[in-house]
Formats: structure tokens, sequence, C-alpha cells
């Protein structure tokens, strides 16, 4: 009874407000419930049109790499307005985002009843050129084989050969997906390997989406990766959220003990030192680097100082050898001249 209570109230509150909201997703929620309920069965919000900025490249995201790529349905029950709010949403996460070879990468694989890989993690390196090739996306109708597009993100997009860093660089590997429906295929097991192959899934419904097979995708703890919104109007307003999760903090603008300069690593940093001094053992403080002079002798020249050596003391010697002579001799010729010479 309370139940039902709850879910009139919140139905009736919607009605007065024409609130556009997003929820996270925990299960057996009878809010929740109510509320897909009734936003399957009234006519969508129509907020003011917004188009694709390409120019906008703000960044606030700058201490998490990232490998990410965005699964999105663009089946039939996806209408042509709903799609470019999708694309909106996605040029958004890119603004938010770090991108770069070093920094953030972005895939896109677009899915309905077949699966097309719109670009992959090493096709494009800045946010202009991203956004570009985001805009040129289009719709591709049919069926909903979310099961499929799960998998082939995981055989095509996140792989070396496609973009992906090696495991041993320690880059976060994350899938964000995107739907308004049920999927027409498997979900749970593909789900299932593509996060115990590492792979942090957030998902998204839209709509009409079901929540099952939501929670069936996404990574725990599933408030986390989640989440409900009742229009393709609202999408947007999810970025903040994204950004938070995906950026994480700054830890060097957090506080540090480096004395000299502090390097963001991930969720964590290390220290380094300015030219000319080393890091002590503590790889927190620095010292000078000491230098080692090590003088090398020219062989020629040494060669040369040693023949001098030799030329001098033998030139000593034989100056030294005449003066005795010449001595000796004087002092002989003088005891001849006291002794008298016959």
């Amino acid at each position: 009874m309370k139940s039902a209570l709850w879910s009139l109230l919140l139905c009736a509150a919607l009605l007065r407000s024409g609130v556009q909201a997003t929820y996270p997703l925990s299960a057996g929620d009878p809010q929740l419930i109510a509320a897909q309920s009734y936003a399957q069965s009234r006519n969508n919000g129509r907020p003011p049109p917004r188009t694709l900025n390409l120019a906008k490249t703000d960044s606030q995201c700058r201490s998490r790499p990232l490998d990410l790529v965005f699964i999105i349905d663009s089946s039939r029950s996806v209408r042509p307005g709903e799609f470019e709010k999708v694309k909106i949403f996605l040029a958004d996460m890119v603004d938010t985002l770090d991108v770069g070879s070093d920094a953030t990468r972005v895939a896109v694989v677009n899915y309905a009843s077949t699966v097309r890989m719109e670009f992959l993690l090493k096709d494009h390196f800045n946010k202009p050129d991203l956004k570009k090739a985001i805009s040129h996306i289009e719709p591709l109708a049919a069926g909903t084989m979310t099961g499929l597009a799960i998998k082939t993100a995981v055989n095509e997009a996140f792989t070396e050969q496609s973009g992906a860093r090696p495991r041993s660089r320690n880059i976060s590997k994350v899938a964000i997906i995107v739907t308004d429906g049920r999927p027409q295929d498997q979900v749970e097991e593909v789900s299932a390997a593509a996060r115990a192959s590492g792979i942090e899934i957030y998902a998204v419904g839209v709509d009409r989406a079901d929540m099952q097979s939501l929670q069936l995708m996404a990574s725990i703890p599933l408030e986390d990766h989640a989440f409900y919104v009742e229009t393709y109007g609202v999408i947007e307003k999810l970025t903040s959220k994204f950004r938070e999760t995906l950026c994480g903090v700054d830890p060097c603008a957090m506080g540090h003990d480096c004395q000299h300069i502090c390097v963001n690593s991930n969720a964590s940093y290390y220290c380094k030192c300015r030219i000319g001094y080393i890091l002590n053992a503590d790889k927190k403080t620095c010292s000078v680097k000491q230098v080692k002079v090590e003088v090398v002798e020219d062989p020629c020249k040494c060669e040369a100082r040693l023949a001098f050596q030799k030329q001098t003391q033998a030139a000593l010697q034989q100056l030294t050898a005449k003066h005795i002579l010449s001595n000796v001799s004087g002092r002989i010729e003088h005891l001849e001249n006291m002794l008298g010479r016959p």
C-alpha cells in the first residue's frame, strides 16, 4: 500500500512540475520503477534545440588517462532528433576529458541489429578531430543487438592493434553503453567476460530502456555504474557525473610532500628533482648531484714529458760530472804547486 502511494505521489509531482530527471539504479526501487513507467507513457519533453559545438574544447580533467569506448544504440526506436542528442552528449564528454595519445583515447561503437566501428582509439588524438568524427556518425536503425556490440568492443576496440595501451601501462579501460531499449540478444555473459578482462562498464538507459539489462551489463557498485534518464533531452546532465567519476582528483593539486616537482600518475603521484639534483632515498627530497672530475692525460703529452725529464736529468748529470772533474783537476794543480813541481 505504501509503495503504491509513493508511486502515485511521485507521478503527481512529475506531472505538476514537468521535471526531467536522472536516476542511479538500485534493484527493486519502487520509486524508480514508477518514474520509468511514467516516462514511457508520456510524451517526451522538448527542451530548446542544441547543436554539436565543434569549437568548444575546454577541459577540467587532467589526472587519469583512459582507453574510453562509447557503445551507442542507434536502433529504430531512437528517433533522429534523439540520436543528435546522443552525439551532443558524446561531444560534451570529449570536452571534459584530457584527450591525447598519452592521455585519454576515445573510440565509438555504433550498433542496432548490426555493429559498426565508427573510429578506433588510435584514430584521433585531439578534440576537434574527435568531435568532427562524432558529428559524422549516422544511425543504423533496425534491431538492438547490445550483446553483440559489447563483444565487438572487447574484440575489436579494446585491442592494442586498435590503439588500446598494453596492460603493463595500467591505463583504465572504460566502456559507456547508451541504450533506450531491451536487448534482443544475451548481455549477461558477454558483459561478465568484458568486466573480467578489466573493462569497467557504465550503462545508461533512456526512456524505454530495460533496467534489469542495465544492471546485468554494468560494473559494481551498480549505484555508481548504472543510470536511467527519462529522455534524451536530459542525457547531457550525466556529463558532470561522468566527469567526477572518470577524472577523479588531481593528486598533486590536493597536496604533496615533494621538495621540487610533483608528477601525477593515475590516482597517485611521484616526485622528481630539478636538473642538477638527484632524488634521495626517501623519494621526496633532493640533493645536489656530485660531479666526479676525472683528468685524462694525453698519452702523447706524457711521453713528451718523460723524454724531456730524461734529457734534463742527463744534462744535469753531465754538468755535475764536468764540475766535479774541474774541481778535482784544480785541487791537484794546487797541491802540485805547493809541493813544487820538479
